[in-house]
């Protein structure tokens, strides 16, 4: 692995990229080689939720399925929050069961998904993935134990500079979610912005996959 994609919706299958592909329960590919898998907040159906955490449960068992998710708390959809809430800490506790680390999308409830870390008392990682807010919630976040990933943002937004040199180099992952864009276009640029060289943000990365996703 040359490249590490923490969150994507799109296989590409390069040899040097290992890709985290975001998959649902209801649309599961089986030849994608290594993925997350969870109930997104967006697309919660009501009378699939027993039957879509059961393939949840089933699938987090798998070697190739490295975190759960993309799950977590949108504030900005119609979607009941209450409902949001208790499908995200579902899906937490089959996390915790079986050692997966959580790859989180969280609109406009970041102090929710603290207080639920909280209380729930996760010990698994978890991973804020499309991180657009300001450094002092970044600082937040990884004061209570997150990690934080960049992609789509930090290619579109130039203000995003300042935060992302703000994150120390243990707590970051990157990403493309859903953009154009490759990975290493995404390396490219949080290394010109962290004034390193791609290998040495490779060499992080590596580090930082092996804390997360290697642990025994």
């Amino acid at each position: 692995m040359e490249f590490f994609n923490l969150h994507t919706h799109k296989y590409t299958n390069q040899p040097e990229v290992l890709e985290l592909v975001n998959q649902y329960p209801q649309e599961f590919d089986g030849d994608i080689p290594f993925y997350s898998i969870g109930i997104h907040p967006w697309f919660i159906v009501e009378d699939r939720l027993e039957a879509n955490l059961r393939i949840i449960e089933s699938k987090l068992q798998d070697k190739n399925c490295l975190a759960a998710g993309e799950c977590g708390l949108d504030k900005r959809i119609e979607i009941p929050f209450d409902l949001q809430q208790s499908i995200f800490e579902k899906q937490l506790v089959l996390a915790e069961k079986y050692k997966k680390p959580v790859v989180i999308h969280c609109v406009a409830a970041f102090q929710e998904v603290i207080e639920i870390k909280k209380k729930m008392n996760i010990t698994v990682p978890m991973l804020i993935h499309g991180f657009s807010k300001n450094a002092q919630l970044a600082k937040q976040l990884i004061d209570n134990g997150f990690y934080i990933s960049f992609g789509k943002y930090l290619l579109r937004n130039p203000e995003l500079e300042s935060v992302f040199k703000s994150i120390p180099n243990d707590k970051f992952f990157l990403e493309t979610d859903t953009v154009e864009e490759g990975i290493k276009e995404v390396y490219a640029l949080a290394a010109k912005y962290k004034n390193i060289d791609v290998e040495d943000l490779q060499q992080i990365i590596k580090v930082n996959y092996k804390t997360v996703f290697e642990k025994k």
